[in-house]
């Protein structure tokens, strides 16, 4: 949208165009339309209006719906109302309705990322842990600075039925991850779990840290026992956040985790607007994957079958010294 400023571009991932579509009232009546073919139903469908309420006219609808055609996915997204309800834009909207489009903050100016803004993430951003105020709200959405940009951003609020009251202070304290969208917050933990697989120097680290345990048998017997058990501990961790179902975008999975735990993973999933437990889950995987090959140089020092067999440590190192 022209509003959200921003330059087009391919993104790596979730790149839309910049596409303006005019703000408009529409109503979606449940009654059948007036080209419906049951016979006896005459549907009921108001004016178009403008956003200042004024009756549009025939000329300025053609043009409307020209550009409707033209631009019928974003549409889609935006404006598709629900199987069985009313969905009036200007009163209160579904959670996964698009609000806005927003260009990323970390993609290079030669390939800008947009990301959808759904009506749920903005109703998140207003509401606890953070309580964002308006001169906040209007930097994520890169809105520009204006004199009366505050009151026009609550107008709009108003008119998807959020209320963003003027002079609120915000709940937490502000991070770099505060001006990121749920979109790119989740575009940029993919890409750092893809670095942390692919670049992640585990076997180097743990060649270099393992050395020092190989001298004896009963202290590389020991150091083993350590790893596995640290391993199944992290693995137990690494489960666990990848069973979080913390709303994001336009999603609300159903639940998997007790919800005396998921509330706690939803609060840090809310302060990070979705880039926490995915990035948690990366350096845990990562972190497992070092503990991997810490067995392995183990194993080629010591093989399990001869050197190392399941037993009392002490008993390996009396062993070792009557030799």
């Amino acid at each position: 949208m022209s509003e959200d400023g921003g330059s087009d571009g391919d993104g790596s991932l979730a790149t839309e165009e910049d596409i303006d579509v005019k703000p408009i009232l529409i109503e979606w009546a449940t009654s059948p339309s007036p080209c419906s073919s049951s016979a006896g139903s005459e549907g009921h469908v108001r004016p178009l209006l403008d956003h200042h309420g004024q009756r549009i006219s025939d000329n300025e609808q053609d043009d409307i719906e020209t550009e409707e055609d033209e631009n019928e996915g974003l549409m889609d997204l935006c404006m598709k109302p629900r199987e069985g309800k009313d969905m009036v834009l200007g009163g209160m909207t579904a959670p996964a309705d698009v609000f806005c489009s927003v260009p990323g903050r970390l993609s290079l100016l030669s390939s800008t990322s947009k990301y959808k803004v759904t009506v749920g993430e903005v109703q998140r951003r207003l509401s606890p842990p953070e309580c964002l105020n308006a001169s906040l709200l209007g930097g994520v959405l890169r809105r520009a600075k204006s004199k009366n940009g505050g009151r026009l951003l609550r107008e709009k609020l108003e008119k998807i039925g959020l209320n963003l009251p003027a002079g609120r202070r915000k709940a937490a304290n502000v991070t770099l991850l505060t001006s990121l969208v749920e979109g790119e917050a989740i575009h940029l933990a993919r890409d750092f779990g893809y670095v942390c697989e692919t670049e992640f120097p585990t076997r180097q680290i743990a060649e270099y840290l393992t050395r020092q345990h190989t001298a004896d048998p009963g202290e590389a017997y020991r150091r083993k026992e350590i790893l596995l058990a640290t391993k199944q501990v992290a693995k137990e961790l690494t489960d666990l956040l990848n069973q979080d179902r913390s709303p994001l975008c336009n999603t609300r999975p159903n639940l998997l985790l007790d919800p005396s735990i998921q509330r706690h993973l939803t609060h840090f999933s809310l302060i990070t607007h979705g880039f926490g437990s995915p990035a948690m889950v990366a350096a845990l995987t990562a972190f497992q994957n070092y503990l991997g090959e810490s067995l392995k140089q183990l194993d080629k020092v010591y093989p399990s079958s001869n050197s190392l067999p399941l037993g009392d440590p002490n008993k390996i190192d009396k062993d070792s010294q009557k030799k």
